[in-house]
């Protein structure tokens, strides 16, 4: 008897599977009705998502932590095989609502907490703090995020290096841009004269320099046709354009393309309809407004009063509601 149930456990073992099940269910989900599944290595899975907001498959991969994305939205994930996982999310308050169930589900949790806590001490106005408040914001996150690993009991210490790394790397990064806001503050002050530009090719035609648009606010965007983050403006500066068109200021974009990019430049300037002044800096990294500006990353926005002084040498994007406070406070 105790031979033959010995051999039935036995008979009964299943191998463990090759694939994690990822299921779950999304409220308001984009258009298309996709999430795609990728991690840093270049592993890229697309799930179909049903009209009811559920979807189901499964993936073969390697352990460790995934992306996922909904429309421009993104979120992570841990993945194992053999595992049965699932998450639900509402995207209209993506972070908020994101949950996770199943395998490994206390990592996949660990991480969009941690990202909550991120959200809560970096307010709109972190980097236009002065450098005492700025680093007790960190202080404070990193109290608040040794609180959280220790409430994390069943997660190691292995997992956390990965988080601990990137906590170290993050602050490293944001106290480099720290750094670099307030030095242009203290570079271009507010009220002294602007930087000028000469005879820049304008796409309509002819030349323009700044000198032209005297007794105008100039609201100038640097930007050029490979920059991802200055294409995600676009449709937020052709907004502003068109509620002000007809107020005291001109909207001028100035692309520092390469010279060999020109064609792509004057192709997209026309393909997506870009409005306001659109110009061709005359030296890309090299032309002298880009270098007396210090710019060395884009998009950067300039804001210039109609005496040709600065209102801001790092002005709010035009996704920012901050541009739109700023241009009530001039009164535009």
């Amino acid at each position: 008897m105790v031979l033959t149930l010995t051999i039935t456990l036995v008979g009964c073992k299943t191998e463990p599977k090759d694939y994690v099940t990822l299921s779950g269910k999304i409220t308001n989900a984009n258009e298309q009705k996709k999430i795609t599944i990728q991690n840093r290595d270049g592993y890229e899975k697309e799930i179909t998502v049903n009209d009811d907001g559920t979807f189901s498959d499964t993936l073969k991969v390697v352990e460790g932590q995934y992306f996922f994305n909904d429309g421009e939205k993104f979120g992570a994930i841990y993945l194992k095989n053999d595992n049965v996982t699932s998450f639900t999310l509402d995207t209209k308050e993506f972070d908020k609502t994101l949950k996770f169930e199943g395998g490994d589900s206390d990592k996949s949790n660990f991480h969009i907490n941690n990202r909550l806590l991120q959200e809560k001490y970096f307010g709109e106005d972190l980097f236009t703090k002065n450098e005492a408040d700025f680093d007790k914001v960190f202080e404070d996150l990193k109290v608040a995020y040794n609180e959280l690993k220790d409430s994390s009991k069943n997660l190691d210490t292995a997992f956390f290096a990965t988080f601990d790394k990137s906590f170290d790397d993050m602050h490293k990064s944001y106290k480099n841009y720290h750094n670099s806001k307030i030095a242009i503050l203290k570079a271009f002050p507010k009220g002294a004269p602007s930087p000028s530009f000469d005879n820049y090719e304008n796409h309509k035609g002819g030349t323009t320099s700044l000198t032209d648009l005297r007794g105008k606010y100039v609201y100038i965007d640097v930007w050029a046709t490979w920059c991802g983050p200055c294409i995600r403006e676009i449709p937020s500066l052709k907004k502003i354009e068109a509620d002000y068109h007809d107020r005291n200021i001109e909207f001028v974009s100035v692309s520092i393309d390469k010279k060999k990019d020109y064609d792509t430049w004057k192709k997209m300037v026309t393909d997506k309809e870009l409005g306001g002044i659109q110009l061709f800096a005359d030296s890309d990294w090299k032309s002298k407004f880009v270098r007396d500006y210090k710019i060395d990353g884009i998009p950067r926005f300039l804001l210039i009063d109609p005496e040709g002084n600065i209102v801001s040498a790092d002005a709010p994007r035009p996704s920012d509601p901050k541009l739109i406070a700023l241009f009530n406070e001039l009164k535009l």
